[in-house]
Parts: structure tokens; sequence; C-alpha cells
């Protein structure tokens, strides 16, 4: 039987957005496929009746990404499906087109369009909308412009555009999105009917989230104005649409809230005073009511919100956290897994799914609980949960048939208490064509964040090596999610008991499958899992191959040129280049580049600002002086999300990088 192979991912299917109509009887979510010719996705809205538990397509035409309920009837979603919207675009007009289309079929036909480039909208209770845009400062001076002379500001900003950037502030660049200096997402009113827009918040108020009541009278949204330097810490606030007024709910910004919704007469919202843990602390749950603006702590909760289980096989975009009733419902990581839990007004937590993997979204009405999910080793799905059994029932097969005459390595569990007494929780990949008495290469796969997890789940570039024989073992060392602040703290000490923990989990592994070669073991991982690469390499020789993905290697330098560096380096270094630049150093994979001498290959991406590509050129160009064999690969108009969300023929050319590497030192 064959195992799967890399270009297999072509014909993955993804699912995201999941959303019940306002009556709860239809439900309908984005099903995403690659697409090698166009290298891209195409994305089509699928319906979901509630009566009769069946699935249909509704759009076809590989646009439609995105989605809101307008009403019980007609779903709208954002498209460019006009030859000359396409060119309008092209010319730098900003805009945003809505398609509607009716549930019981049809022709979608274009709804309204807005002059703005819509991130997102919520209907209103008088059948307005508010949107939530991108706003560029350098665009004002079109307003009023028409024809001609609209026509020459355009090129002419185009034209500067490629010409050069005016940087005042930090950050001044955000991954996946480009330059964004004195550019801001920020709450707009659009009447459908007039096309008037009207803006809710400042220029220079920057909106991270926003949630609308039940109603459509009221909006509640987080984020901060800022004219030099952006912090961690947020602001809440309330826009009430009847009055068309907009003020500050909670007087001083003391949280950086990670979710929130209407419950009642408060917003209910996790939120992280950042005080104990840093950024990286986990939120506890809180009421306000939306009267007085008085907080209260409803219950504290050790645990981060959402799925952090990592993987290869998963597209975002979801409800995470939602109040039906009395009820919050939000998705939390516990262990390796990410569960729906339930948190009620007297502040009792109850997990209602028990299944192994991870949810990516879920939406509730009238009692209905629908979710997305990956669950053992099969690909994302829909799901139905009953809440008071628990039970869990299967309501499509986009990827059912994917499998069929192929094999998969089982992962098989193997937890070791570390040489401090704490217990760490990993698993290791047999090759699939495992024979008693035959020696393998090993690969240790390291995980992001720090702060997220590996698990169960299916992990596409783990199976594939499986399948091409080698052993992969993979662990959650300290710093990783699921186990409480406590365990995900290792600020200041980036190097040393995650260091430890990976090796002694290597070690253990080595002394439980006896067949993995320890002349033959490969390194790999992205983000933090490239630091710890990295850092690996520089102490300890034990590897023969490594790839390094997305990496830092000089904390200095990512301090001061990654998008979220000024904030993320100073509290997880737990000093500043000004402060104590000689810890830094120390924890910087740079400083002992001059003592590697694994061949190692470097992934970046050119527009990756999370770790930035400097972080890669730095340290190959070390490898390099110090005689080291290094490759780097550096991947044009992708970013940091390259392994997980990038165009397809970049994905596979990753993945074939890594593999040819391992294959050139560990075979």
């Amino acid at each position: 039987m064959n195992g799967i192979a890399i270009r297999d991912l072509l014909e993955f299917k993804y699912l995201s957005g999941l959303q019940f109509s306002p009556n709860g009887r239809y439900a309908a979510f984005v099903v995403h496929r690659g697409d090698e010719e166009q290298n891209g996705y195409s994305s089509n809205i699928w319906l979901y009746n509630v009566a009769d538990a069946a699935c249909r397509q509704l759009t076809a035409f590989d646009r439609e990404a995105s989605l809101i309920w307008e009403d019980d009837e007609y779903i709208l979603f954002p498209s460019a499906r006009q030859e000359k919207d396409k060119k309008e675009a092209e010319k730098g007009e900003a805009f945003t087109v809505y398609y509607r289309i009716s549930i019981h079929g049809g022709e979608a036909i274009e709804a309204f369009r807005i002059p703005l480039q819509a991130h997102s909208l919520r209907k209103a209770y008088d059948g307005t909308y508010v949107v939530l845009a991108g706003y560029d400062p350098s665009r004002d001076h079109l307003e009023g412009l028409e024809g001609e002379e609209r026509a020459k500001a355009l090129e002419q900003l185009k034209k500067d555009g490629e010409d050069f950037e005016i940087l005042d502030e930090i950050p001044f660049w955000a991954n996946g999105e480009g330059f964004t200096n004195k550019k801001r997402s920020r709450i707009y009113r659009y009447d459908p009917l007039s096309g008037e827009v009207d803006a809710v918040t400042g220029p220079l108020f920057a909106v991270e989230r926003m949630v609308m009541d039940k109603e459509g009278a009221r909006l509640a949204f987080t984020g901060q104005e800022f004219d030099n330097c952006q912090d961690m810490v947020e602001g809440l606030y309330m826009y009430d649409l009847k009055k068309s007024k907009a003020g500050q709910l909670i007087e001083e910004r003391r949280f950086a809230y990670h979710d929130m919704d209407f419950i009642g007469d408060a917003i209910l919202f996790a939120g992280a005073e950042n005080k104990t843990y840093g950024i990286n602390e986990n939120p506890n749950f809180y009421t306000v009511n939306i009267e007085t603006g008085e907080t209260a702590l409803l219950a504290e909760y050790d645990r981060s919100m959402g799925s952090s289980v990592a993987t290869d096989v998963q597209y975002s975009g979801g409800i995470k956290i939602k109040a039906e009733g009395d009820t919050l419902y939000f998705i939390s990581t516990v262990g390796h897994d990410a569960n729906l839990y339930t948190l009620s007004l007297d502040g009792a937590i109850r997990q209602i799914t028990g299944g192994k993997g991870a949810i990516s979204c879920f939406d509730v009405a009238g009692g209905n609980i629908l979710f997305i999910g990956l669950r053992g080793l099969a690909l994302q799905e829909l799901y139905t949960l009953d809440k008071d059994s628990g039970a869990e029932d299967i309501l499509t097969a986009f990827n059912s048939g994917l499998f069929t005459g192929k094999a998969l390595s089982v992962p098989e569990p193997l937890s070791f208490t570390a040489s401090d007494g704490l217990s760490i929780e990993g698993w290791v990949l047999k090759p699939l064509d495992y024979e008693e008495g035959k020696a393998y290469p090993g690969i240790i796969d390291i995980h992001g964040g720090p702060k997220t997890a590996y698990g169960t789940v299916y992990f596409h570039e783990m199976q594939v090596w499986a399948a091409q024989g080698y052993f992969v073992f993979f662990c959650n060392p300290r710093g990783g999610d699921g186990r409480g602040d406590g365990f995900a703290d290792i600020r200041g000490r980036y190097g040393q008991e995650d260091y430890r923990d990976l090796m002694e989990f290597t070690d253990q592994v080595l002394a439980r499958y006896p067949a993995i070669d320890p002349k033959r073991l490969g390194v790999t991982g992205g983000s933090y899992g490239g630091f710890m690469t990295n850092w690996i390499v520089g102490h300890t020789d034990r590897f023969a191959a490594a790839a390094s993905q997305r990496s830092i290697s000089n904390w200095v330098t990512m301090e001061h040129t990654s998008d979220i560096g000024h904030v993320f380096a100073l509290d997880q270094m737990a000093a500043s280049t000004w402060t104590d630049p000689e810890k830094m150093w120390d924890h910087s994979p740079l400083k002992y580049a001059h003592q590697c001498k694994t061949p190692t290959l470097f992934i970046h991406s050119r527009e990756d600002y999370r770790c930035w590509e400097v972080e890669a050129i730095q340290m190959f160009t070390a490898l390099k002086l110090h005689g080291v064999d290094s490759r780097m690969c550096l991947f044009k108009e992708e970013n940091h999300e390259l392994s997980r969300s990038g165009k397809p023929r970049r994905r596979i050319r990753r993945l074939e990088e890594i593999t040819d590497w391992f294959e050139k030192y560990l075979k």
C-alpha cells in the first residue's frame, strides 16, 4: 500500500467560515481547494439544511471565500466577478462588491458596492451595515476627484508606492499585509440605499475585533489609537447604532482582549492583564456592564482561547466564541486537543466535546451545534454535536476518499519524565516500510509559537516523511500551550529547559526505538521551531542535517525588524538591546553559529515580516563563513504562513526542498 505523497495536498479540502442562518434552519460554510494551475485556492459556499441533515454546493464561481447572512433566505459574499471591477482594482480603486444569492438556488446578483476595502461587515437593525475596512491616509486626497483627474491621481499614487515608502511609526509593516505605516482598520457605517459611508472610529485608531449584539443595535469593539508605537494593551468600546454614538466602555486600557460577545445586558470577554506571564498570559473571563462600565471577574481560566494545535491542513476563519442565551461557548486548547467548552453566568466551565483532535470553528443556534474539526487522522469535515450526550456525528465527506488505498502512520505516544521531574508529552511515527532488524533515519519536528502544541491530528509533512522511510518524532517541550501559564513561561530562558526537553526526548526516542540510526538524525521546525533548529545546530553535532524554517537567529535584529519585535522580543527575552544586550546575544543562535557542523537548509519567505528574512540570511552567512554546507531557499510573495496557506506550487516546492535535503544527508 502506498503512503502519502507531497503533491497529495493539492487534493485536500479546507473548510471555514461556518455560520447558522438567523432562524437556525440552515448553516453556510466555505470549502477551499488548492489550484496548482492558477497557483491559488478555489473557494465556494456550501449550504447545510438542519431539517434533512443534507449539504449542497451553493456557488461555483471559485471566488467566494467568505460570507454573511443577509436574512433567513439570502447570503451575501464579497467577490470580484466582473472584468471591469478587476481592471478598476488594478488601477488602485478601493472598493468591495457584495453579491446576494438565495439559499434556494439561482444566480448570484450584485447587492451593493462599498467604496472601501472591506474586511468584514455586520447588518444593523435598520438595514444599514457596520463595516470593518482598511484605511490608508495617503488616499485621502482622492476624495471628490472624478474622471481623468482621478485617474491621474491614482496613477501617481501607484507610482509613489513603487518608488518609496514613508515610515514614521512602529510597527510599519505586518505579516501578510505588507507596509502598514499609518494604515488602520477602521469601523464605518454604510447605507446601501443612499451609498453613504460614515466613519465611526478615528484615522489613527486601530480596531482589533468587533462584535454586534443580536438586535443589531450595539457594537462592541477593541483597539487602540497610536501615532508612534503600538502596544499590546487595548481599550474596550461600544457603538450605539440607534444614537450613532461611540464611547470607551472600560475607562482604563488594562486588558489584552482575546475574544468577546454580548450576553444579556453585559459583554462577556476573555482578557489578560499580562502582568504575571507577559504577552502570552492566558485570559480570564470577565463581564462588563454596558450601562456603567463596571467590570467583574466571572471565572479564572489558565488555558488559551481557540485552537493552538499545530497542523498544516487547516484553513482559518470562523467563530471561536459565541454567546447563546445565558451560555458562552468557546474553543480552548487543553493538553494536546482543542475542544468546545461552555461558560455559564455562575462561572462554571464545562467541556462539551471530547474527541481527540482540534475544532477549527463552530456555531450554535436553537440548541443545534455544528463545528468544523479534525478528528483522528481525518482531514477537516463538518460535524454536529449533541451537547447533552457529547455525541458527535460527521455530516460531510469532502476528504473521505483521499486516503483510500494509502497507508498512514499512526502516532504512537511517548511521554517521559524530564530530568527535573516534569512530564513531557510526545509521539513517534514509524516509517511505513518498517521491518524489525532494519535501521532507519529519523527526523525530529519542532512546533512554532512557542505557545502552540502538537497533537495527534494529521500533519502532512510528517506523513510524507514516514511514507519515505523515516521515523518522525515530535513533542511539546516547555514553552508550549495546553498546560497552563507556568508551563508556557520560558521568558528570558529560550534555549535552556526547552532545549533540554527536546534533547532528552530524542534520547528517549532512540532508547525505545533502537531501529533509528543515531548517526542519521535530522531536525527541523518553523518560527520558534526554526529558532530552536538554529540553536540546536550551534550546541550539538548529533544531527546529520537540519532544515531551519522562518527562523530567528538574532534577538537584537528580531527586536528591531519584526512586525511584533518591539513587544515580543522585549517580553520573551525579559531584556532589550539597551537594558541587557549581553542577554539578548547569549540567547541568539547566531552567537554559536561558529560551532555548527550540521549541514543546514534555510527556508524563508521574502514577505515574512514576523521573522524577517534577515534572520535566515545572518545564520546562512555565518555557516558559509565557517565552512558548513548550507543552502537557502527564499520564496517570493510569501509570508510567515507559507507552510500552511502559501500558494500551492510554493508549498509543494518548500516540502520538496526539505525532503531532498534530508534524502541527501540522512540516506
